[in-house]
């Protein structure tokens, strides 16, 4: 990066963090440093709540993904407008009503404390693998461009994050995200405006989407049906993204304590349901833009010179030998393929109609595809513990690579505020989940507010401990935004399930649904390990098998004791 790159970035990020600590300000006791005293107004609570959702990871991996991909990743958040109403009428004002601090707090009341414990267990397991693998995001950005071992820089960002954290608490986050989100937005559309202002003389931003959509990057809509009948382990169609999006939103919403504790910060229930709600208007917009910018990112690469593959950090560990050659061969022939598609995609521009040329640039993209898929088998036979999925690169390199001076800096600013946003508020609310729903719960003598207050601070302390050594086994799993949904989706259906038994089943007691907690939690597990079944469908397998089996359960435990009486 250029001087002024890095003076763009280091002013940013040090405007945010001073902005952040003079907002920190607040009670030194529970209700201040994990729930801001109960008085954000809506709008903090949606910035709040999107800023939590927009983590590095969808800044860096979602055009990446989109590159690869096409945009059906889009279908994912179907079913997240469904679900923000189903919480704002059934979730929020149980919530607010019993004033908890974690959304754990009422399973205690419902049913006994070790079904507490145990939901509460599943969701500090999640949220910590999780949010290890988001620090490994913007480590990614480091390391590429400072050249820096990946593993020092997780401990290098990880430590920023805890300081940021430790120091500000639930306030320090809600009124961060704002400028976040500000800079984040700015930042992506200057990305994407100049991505088309890049484009060859002549080339608009319609031809591009034309060029895009021919070549499969503009496929919003996918139905999973094929020849065979519907393929179930398709992870992205609009059956998988309405039907198990929703058990997934509704689980991550309404259950998990990283957004539960964005909404519990609310003055009220009105301001709580608002700002849900307004999630669920923009969230699928803000989504389709962020992958449509991958689309262009696409369209640039099939009218420019494009790397064959886009991690030099990885390509580099390959320095002699017939892997060394071959690469090399790989890779000439790959050009030469760009090369041809730069010219047939110029002809389409022109005669947009015309067949045979739409069938020559299709046919000439999965040569193009093909040699990518040959060069990266080459890279990991010559080096097997390389990470051969470049995916969460592709964004990146575009914008080290084309971008101006100066707008390098902020678009990399933006995405260190992305992870810093989503990273703060996750520590935040594994933090109050651990001090009170374990250790409050199992320490004998109460605390003193102040004492209570410091020890919240050494739990961030030690979750962002914890996520740091997450990040350092995060390399190898691909495509980051989709490793973190998958993680999720084996936690996420069964705390949902708990929680729909609490709400709709008042006559099931705590035992039926711990034991069918655990179960079902061991049959996800065990159906993502033994079959290929997309993973948005193990959300809705988690939830309706562990209300099914509390229910067979509690009807059993009835039909025994009728026979004893």
């Amino acid at each position: 990066m250029s001087k002024l790159d890095w003076i763009v970035l280091v002013t940013t990020l040090a405007a945010i963090v001073t902005y952040g600590l003079f907002k920190s300000r607040t009670s030194k006791n529970l209700d201040g440093y994990f729930l801001s005293n109960r008085s954000m107004p809506w709008y903090l609570v949606l910035l709040s709540i999107m800023g939590t959702q927009a983590s590095a990871i969808t800044f860096l991996s979602a055009p990446g993904q989109a590159y690869s991909d096409g945009m059906r990743f889009v279908q994912y958040y179907f079913g997240l407008p469904i679900a923000m109403v189903v919480i704002s009428i059934f979730f929020v004002p149980i919530f607010h009503r019993l004033k908890v601090y974690t959304a754990y707090e009422y399973l205690e009341q419902r049913f006994d404390k070790k079904t507490r414990t145990f939901t509460a267990l599943l969701f500090l397991l999640s949220r910590g693998l999780s949010t290890g693998i988001s620090i490994y995001a913007p480590s990614i950005i480091l390391s590429s461009l400072m050249g820096w071992n990946i593993y020092w820089t997780n401990i290098f960002m990880g430590g920023l994050l805890i300081i940021y954290t430790v120091s500000g608490g639930a306030k320090a986050v809600a009124y961060t995200q704002q400028l976040q989100l500000l800079i984040i937005f700015t930042g992506m559309f200057l990305a994407a405006y100049m991505m088309v202002h890049l484009l060859p003389e002549g080339i608009g931003f319609i031809d591009a989407l034309k060029v895009s959509g021919k070549l499969g990057r503009l496929n919003v809509i996918t139905t999973g049906v094929k020849e065979t009948g519907f393929d179930w382990t398709d992870r992205y169609n609009i059956w998988s993204g309405i039907i198990g999006g929703f058990f997934l939103a509704l689980s991550y919403f309404g259950t998990d304590q990283s957004q539960v504790g964005r909404y519990l910060t609310a003055k009220d229930t009105t301001e709580s349901k608002t700002g849900l709600l307004m999630n669920g208007l923009v969230k699928v917009p803000m989504q389709f833009l962020i992958l449509l910018v991958g689309a262009l990112v696409f369209t640039y690469y099939q009218m420019n010179p494009s790397p064959v593959f886009f991690n030099q950090a990885v390509a580099g560990q390959v320095t002699s030998g017939p892997a060394k050659e071959k690469l090399r061969q790989l890779e000439a022939k790959y050009q030469e393929h760009a090369g041809k598609q730069q010219s047939l995609v110029k002809d389409f521009v022109s005669k947009p109609e015309d067949d045979a040329l739409i069938q020559a640039m299709k046919s000439n993209q999965q040569a193009l595809d093909q040699t990518r898929s040959d060069y990266k088998k080459t890279l990991k036979d010559a080096a097997p513990s390389a990470d051969v999925n470049d995916t969460n690169y592709i964004f990146l390199r575009f914008v080290v690579d084309h971008l101006p001076q100066g707008l390098v800096g902020l678009l990399i600013a933006v995405i260190f505020l992305a992870a810093w946003g989503s990273i703060a508020a996750a520590l935040n609310s594994l933090a109050s989940s651990t001090m009170c729903d374990i250790h409050k719960q199992y320490v004998r003598h109460p605390e003193e507010p102040l004492r209570e207050y410091k020890l919240s601070k050494w739990y961030t302390f030690g979750w962002g401990v914890f996520c740091i050594i997450v990040a350092q086994f995060a390399n190898n799993m691909g495509s980051l935004i989709e490793a973190v949904n998958v993680l999720g989706s084996l936690f996420y259906g069964v705390i949902l399930g708990i929680f729909l038994v609490a709400f709709f089943c008042k006559p099931v007691g705590a035992g039926a649904t711990f034991w069918s907690a655990i179960i079902t939690e061991l049959a996800v597990i065990a159906l993502f390990w033994k079959s290929d079944l997309g993973f948005l469908w193990l959300n809705v397998v988690g939830a309706l098998l562990l209300v099914l089996l509390a229910l067979v359960f509690h009807a059993t435990k009835l039909m025994m004791a009728r026979s004893m009486g």
